[in-house]
C-alpha cells in the first residue's frame, strides 16, 4: 500500500511541475525549490551514497573477478526455442497450467496470447535478457548497468553492499531490485519487488507479486561467454525452484540504438492481438461487394 501512495504521489508531483510550466508565462514567478523537495523528487537516499557519487565510487574495495562490460547476446546457436525458460518446467498451480493449456490452444489456432510485449509493456525479468536483441553491459565498483537493445530497457544491479529495501517503502518495477556480491569468481545476484502486471514468462506464464529469482553468474570461454544459472522461485504460482541455464555471447562489432515501443505501429504486427483483428477486419472488408 505504502509503494501505491509513493507512486500515486510521484505522479501527482509530475503533473503538479508540468501544469506549473503551462501556466508559467500566465501567473507570477514561482519560487525555486527547497532543499527539501529536491531532495524528494531525486528520491534522495538516507544514510548511503547513490552508485555514481564519487564518495562511492572511490571507495576501496577488492578488485572484481571479471569485468562484464561490452556487448552480449543469447546463445541460440543451438535451438532458437533456447531464449525461453522452459522445458522443463516446474509444478505449476492452476494459474500456471491454465496458461499452458490457453498457450497450447492459441498455438494451435495459430493466435497471439498474452502478448503484452506487443502492446508496448515491458518484456521484465528474466525475459529482458533472453529476447533475441543484444544487451550492453557498464559494469563499475559500485554497479553494472544493462541496457537492452530491445525497448532500452535498464536494469541495474548493485554491487556497493546496500541493504534490500524495505518491503514497505519498495516500488515494483519490471526488472526489479536487484542486489549483487561476489562468491570466489561467481557473482551471485538475487533480485526481487517484480511487478506482475502483464508481465509473463516464455508463453504467458504469469509471476505474482511474491516471485523472486537469483542469478549465477560466470565468464567462461576465455571471457567470451557469460553464463547464468538462473533459480526462480514463485510460491503462488509453482512448486519449489524453477532453473535454468542461459549462455551469452560477447560481440565484438556490434552496438545498441535507441528503440521506442510505438502502439500504432505494433497494430499492424500480425504477432499481436490487435494486429491480428486489423487483419480480419481488412479481410472481412476485402469480402464485401463493391
Amino acid at each position: 500500500m505504502a509503494a501505491f501512495a509513493r507512486l500515486r504521489l510521484a505522479a501527482c508531483a509530475v503533473l503538479a511541475l508540468g501544469f506549473g510550466a503551462a501556466q508559467a508565462q500566465a501567473q507570477a514567478p514561482r519560487a525555486g525549490l527547497t532543499q527539501a523537495q529536491i531532495d524528494d523528487l531525486s528520491s534522495k537516499h538516507d544514510g548511503y551514497y547513490g552508485v555514481l557519487a564519487p564518495e562511492n565510487l572511490h571507495k576501496r574495495r577488492p578488485k572484481a573477478p571479471f569485468d562484464l562490460t561490452g556487448t552480449w547476446f543469447v546463445d541460440l546457436r543451438r535451438s532458437f526455442g533456447d531464449f525461453m525458460f522452459g522445458p522443463p518446467y516446474p509444478q505449476f498451480y492452476e494459474a500456471g497450467q491454465q496458461a499452458m493449456k490457453d498457450a497450447a490452444a492459441a498455438a494451435k489456432a495459430g493466435k497471439p496470447y498474452r502478448d503484452s510485449i506487443g502492446e508496448c509493456y515491458p518484456a521484465g525479468m528474466p525475459m529482458i535478457m533472453t529476447r533475441v536483441w543484444p544487451i550492453q553491459m557498464i559494469q563499475l565498483p559500485t554497479s553494472i548497468f544493462m541496457v537492452a537493445g530491445f525497448e532500452n530497457s535498464v536494469r541495474i544491479i548493485y554491487l556497493d553492499g546496500r541493504r534490500p529495501t524495505n518491503p514497505d517503502i519498495a516500488v515494483p518495477s519490471y526488472n526489479g531490485e536487484s542486489l549483487g556480491h561476489w562468491e570466489g569468481k561467481t557473482l551471485v545476484v538475487h533480485t526481487k519487488y517484480l511487478e506482475p502486471n502483464q508481465h509473463y514468462i516464455d508463453m504467458g506464464l504469469p509471476i505474482s507479486d511474491q516471485f523472486e529469482f537469483t542469478e549465477r553468474m560466470q565468464l567462461v570461454d576465455k571471457g567470451e561467454t557469460l553464463q547464468i544459472d538462473y533459480i526462480m522461485t514463485d510460491p503462488k504460482n509453482w512448486k519449489g525452484e524453477w532453473r535454468n541455464t542461459k549462455r551469452f555471447l560477447r560481440l565484438h562489432n556490434s552496438d545498441i540504438a535507441e528503440v521506442e515501443c510505438l502502439p500504432n505501429l505494433n497494430q499492424n504486427l500480425p504477432s499481436t492481438e490487435e494486429g491480428q483483428a486489423a487483419i480480419a477486419a481488412r479481410e472481412k472488408g476485402a469480402e464485401k461487394p463493391q
